[in-house]
């Protein structure tokens, strides 16, 4: 349990931000750190709570990372670039936020001593093309040089090694988490369930990049929150990299479509659209090493998961299926 404490969240605006912010918001005080470039906290409610301070800033910005994390006991970054759109459009900026922005944090939490955690996302992507049951010790992969795609894994895997080699160097309290593919209501940006979500609901046609076949495992943003809390609060967490995940739901994105489909009664037609970049084949964690350092499993299932983001994405649509 998490009580009287000063959590600094970078990136504290975005979707799993938000989520975890409604975990802890009643019981600590919380700073949310962000350039607003991607906004859920303001819809949600929770930026006028008392315990929450909102500091309109950049990750780039070092002075200003390292004046608002006085005081705090726990800093959790999940400030990045993200999202295949994006990073492609801009692996410059993805480079410096992602590499720069984590140094900066980093450097901060030193100076400013802080004590209890220090947890530092980095991304599912660090496994590369394909990744069957991956575990944390498996070889993490960079892709090809030039590539579009690799330039988010190459800077998340970056900030992961710096937060570790400070963990070594400077005992900080380092926590590395790898999240595998992420969804639910709040979520903004270009995930696949919500766009498809979001389509289904209208009767849209839903475009797949590529053909569909692409592999992945799907993990309800409840559950992510629930192996983040652990991780945040657990002794014997500090000083390693997990992967959050749900191994279970497991469906291709063809497959993913046409479960949403399914499950809203959606006539959506399903089209498939030239591949923006190289993609990811397969990708299924192993979150072994979470269940037995951390006692964490995902329990919500596909298709429940699609209907509560349903729910959530009816109400911002003001829509009824």
């Amino acid at each position: 349990m998490i009580q009287g404490k000063r959590i600094f969240i970078t990136g504290g605006a975005g979707f799993i931000a938000n989520a975890l912010i409604r975990n802890l918001v009643e019981d600590n005080q919380i700073v949310v750190y962000d350039n607003f470039w991607r906004d859920t906290l303001t819809g949600s409610g929770l930026a006028e709570h008392p315990h929450v301070c909102v500091v309109r800033a950049d990750v780039l910005d070092a002075d200003a990372v390292y004046r608002a994390m006085e005081g705090a006991d726990i800093v959790v970054h999940a400030a990045a670039i993200a999202g295949i759109d994006t990073v492609i459009k801009d692996p410059v900026h993805t480079m410096r936020v992602n590499m720069i922005g984590t140094a900066n944090v980093l450097d901060a939490a030193h100076r400013r001593g802080v004590k209890d955690r220090v947890v530092d996302f980095s991304t599912s992507e660090v496994f590369g093309s394909v990744a069957m049951h991956s575990t944390e010790a498996d070889q993490t992969v960079a892709g090809s040089a030039g590539e579009g795609r690799w330039t988010y894994a190459v800077s998340k895997l970056a900030g992961e090694h710096l937060a570790h080699a400070y963990h070594r160097k400077h005992g900080m309290p380092v926590v590395s988490v790898r999240p595998f593919n992420v969804y639910g209501p709040g979520q903004t940006g270009e995930g696949a369930i919500q766009v498809f979500i979001k389509r289904a609901l209208c009767n849209e046609t839903i475009h797949i990049d590529g053909d569909g076949s692409q592999i992945r495992a799907w993990c309800y943003v409840e559950d992510f929150i629930d192996g983040l809390m652990r991780c945040l609060d657990a002794p014997q967490a500090i000083g390693h990299t997990f992967n959050i995940g749900n191994a279970r739901a497991v469906i291709t994105v063809l497959g993913l479509a046409q479960t949403v489909c399914r499950v809203l009664d959606s006539k959506s037609d399903i089209v498939f659209d030239p591949p923006l970049s190289a993609d990811v084949a397969l990708r299924i964690p192993s979150v072994k090493k979470a269940e037995q350092l951390l006692g964490f499993k995902a329990n919500i299932d596909l298709e429940e998961g699609i209907r509560r983001s349903a729910v959530w994405m009816e109400t911002q649509m003001r829509v009824v299926v």
